[in-house]
């Protein structure tokens, strides 16, 4: 299972509406999808306003959420338990054609991996919400895009949670 389509339309418009949060509890869902990964249990959700990852200690959302200012930071670093967290995320915006194609890329890279999950919102194709995690020597991440076809914006993002 990677690609869903989904009857709920997404919540978040632009980029800069997401927020980064961790420890948020879970929220409303469209999608779930539960692996083990690294010897970590690991859930992706994709939620109408974006994505939440939980993966042992750590529970990331980039949302917009109610109450929260948006804007997502460069980078953030924090230490769990055994564990080191670093995200990054990045905004980029294209022309019409050069979206179609990275969103091509992003679809085609979800449907290859065995650990992914994305989904299609209605109303255009290329509005897409993607989580891939992989599996490394001390532990694992997660990359995500967030796709915004009315203002050609793609937002990735990439978390490495690392045994110390």
């Amino acid at each position: 299972m990677s690609g869903i389509e989904l009857s709920t339309p997404f919540l978040d418009t632009d980029a800069d509406q997401l927020s980064f949060t961790l420890g948020r509890p879970a929220r409303e869902a469209l999608a779930v999808r539960d692996l083990h990964v690294g010897g970590l249990e690991v859930q992706l959700r994709l939620l109408g306003a974006s994505h939440q990852v939980f993966a042992g200690p750590v529970r990331e959302t980039v949302a917009c959420l109610p109450g929260v200012a948006g804007g997502l930071p460069d980078s953030a670093v924090q230490e769990f338990d055994d564990w080191n967290y670093h995200f990054s995320a990045c905004v980029e915006h294209f022309t019409a054609a050069r979206f179609s194609e990275q969103v091509a890329l992003i679809r085609r890279r979800s449907d290859e991996s065995p650990e992914a999950l994305y989904g299609m919102f209605p109303g255009s194709a290329e509005a897409v919400t993607a989580l891939t995690v992989e599996r490394h020597s001390t532990g694992l991440g997660w990359r995500t895009w967030h796709t915004y076809p009315q203002s050609r914006q793609i937002v990735a993002t990439h978390t490495r949670l690392e045994a110390r």
